[in-house]
């Protein structure tokens, strides 16, 4: 269930959308984490509403909802840390292209400058090529993309397998 948070209530869930390259090793890295109460495959920020189009700008992401007075923005951008090569242009492991960049999304601007905090505090600042946007469009992924490697473990996945699991 979606909702909006009200100014006080850090019980109410609250939607943040990660990018990392190939979106079924952030899927499933991610809904392992405290506070993290679902997670969807999808696509951020492309022009289009539909999956079936030819690539449209679009960076492959994960929706994820979560309950800020157990895991707040900070905590979940450190997480995502993680499992990404924050260097890395248009490419995560061995996925290659404008779609598998790196980036964060929101439409709470507070998570948006939270994310730019981050990473301004990081000694490697000027290094960082992670795209912090508003989001402007999300097509949640076809179903076989939907807890990819819940279903198919030994898929391809950019995460090394110690770091996938390493919050399950």
């Amino acid at each position: 269930m979606k909702t909006q948070q009200t100014k006080n209530d850090v019980h109410e869930p609250e939607t943040i959308y990660f990018a990392g390259g190939c979106l079924w090793g952030v899927q499933e890295f991610i809904k392992h984490l405290p506070g993290v109460i679902a997670t969807e495959a999808g696509r951020a920020n492309g022009l289009t509403n539909t999956t079936k189009s030819s690539y449209d700008g679009y960076a492959e992401c994960v929706e994820v909802i979560f309950i800020p007075n157990t895991v707040n923005v900070i905590e979940l951008i450190s997480y995502f840390f993680e499992i990404i090569d924050p260097y890395s242009i248009n490419k995560q492991g061995e996925d290659v292209g404008k779609k598998y960049r790196t980036g964060i999304y929101s439409k709470q601007s507070s998570h948006l400058k939270a994310a730019i905090g981050y990473i301004t505090r990081r000694d490697d600042a000027d290094k960082v090529v992670v795209e912090i946007l508003p989001l402007l469009n999300y097509v949640k992924s076809d179903e076989e993309h939907q807890e990819r490697l819940t279903r198919f473990p030994n898929d391809y996945c950019h995460i090394p397998k110690k770091i996938l699991h390493k919050y399950k």
